[in-house]
Order: structure tokens, then C-alpha cells, then sequence
């Protein structure tokens, strides 16, 4: 049994410079920082890196078809196709390749087209994106960080008496 994780956030993209934006079936980067298509909620299992994205305002599903397209897809239909494996790169951006279709990464072109999957390499500046809170919904940095020290267990000790 697993939980769900949901978190809210925008991906910018590095090469287009804008967020990721799921505008109903079509896929776009350039959205502005803050636009409410741009808002997108990352949907995580307790364990592994496997994340389904979905669009906060229009509630489609960013999804790689069989040609490595990008669309977006209604919820109703839970698709293999929308399951994506996060992984984040020596240079701290993150890469989303299909879990279906292994080495075909998520990718945009400098002026916000989508990329085939297939034209897609791990190293390549098009497949980088950084995940980025949406303005007003940053966490609270004011609290202090709370952790709790799992110290060893302490061998019990013999009374040193007489046997």
C-alpha cells in the first residue's frame, strides 16, 4: 500500500526560459511565471521516482503517445503513457523520461515546442527543467527545520559480580 504525494509546482524549461504549460491536449513552455496554466501538480508514489503530471486548471494529464508526442489526456483515462520517471542530473536540473518508453525524454525547443520523444537524449539542454513553486505558495522558510537524531543502541551492560 502506497501514498499518494501531491505537490504543486511550475517545471521551467532551460532552453525556452518559460514554464511548462498543459493548455488542455496541447503541451506548451511559454508560460510566464505565476500563469495558471503553468501550475502543475506532480503526483508521486511513497517509494520510487514515478510521477504523473497534471495540469491545475484544465485537469489534463501530460502524456507521451506511442510516436513520443506530447498531449494531454482527460484523467479518466490512466494510461501507462502518463507516467513519468523523475530524475535529477549531476547539474541539479531534473529530466523526465517515459516510463513506457525507456530513453524518450521530455524536451522543448527554444521557443516552447514540444520535442519527440525519440529526438531526445538525457544530456541534452532541451530534456532540463527546474521545478519551481508557484508565486504565493512558496513553504514556510520561517519555522525552524525539526529533525529527530536516531541514535544506536546501547549494548546492555553486565553486572561485573561473581558467577
Amino acid at each position: 500500500m502506497s501514498r499518494r504525494h501531491h505537490r504543486v509546482y511550475q517545471l521551467y524549461s532551460r532552453t525556452s526560459g518559460k514554464h511548462v504549460q498543459v493548455l488542455g491536449r496541447r503541451i506548451s513552455a511559454r508560460g510566464e511565471d505565476g500563469d495558471k496554466y503553468a501550475q502543475l501538480v506532480v503526483e508521486a508514489d511513497t517509494f520510487g521516482s514515478q510521477v504523473r503530471i497534471r495540469g491545475k486548471e484544465t485537469n489534463f494529464y501530460l502524456c507521451m503517445n506511442r510516436r513520443g508526442k506530447l498531449v494531454g489526456k482527460k484523467a479518466s483515462n490512466r494510461s501507462a503513457d502518463c507516467v513519468f520517471v523523475e530524475k535529477v542530473l549531476e547539474n541539479h536540473y531534473t529530466a523526465l523520461m517515459s516510463a513506457r518508453y525507456t530513453g524518450w525524454y521530455v524536451g522543448f525547443t527554444k521557443r516552447g515546442r514540444p520535442r519527440r520523444g525519440p529526438h531526445t537524449l538525457p544530456n541534452q539542454q532541451d530534456v532540463h527543467f527546474m521545478k519551481r513553486f508557484p508565486p504565493g505558495e512558496q513553504p514556510d522558510l520561517t519555522t525552524p527545520f525539526r529533525f529527530t537524531t536516531v541514535s544506536k543502541r546501547s549494548k546492555k551492560v553486565r553486572a561485573t559480580g561473581p558467577r
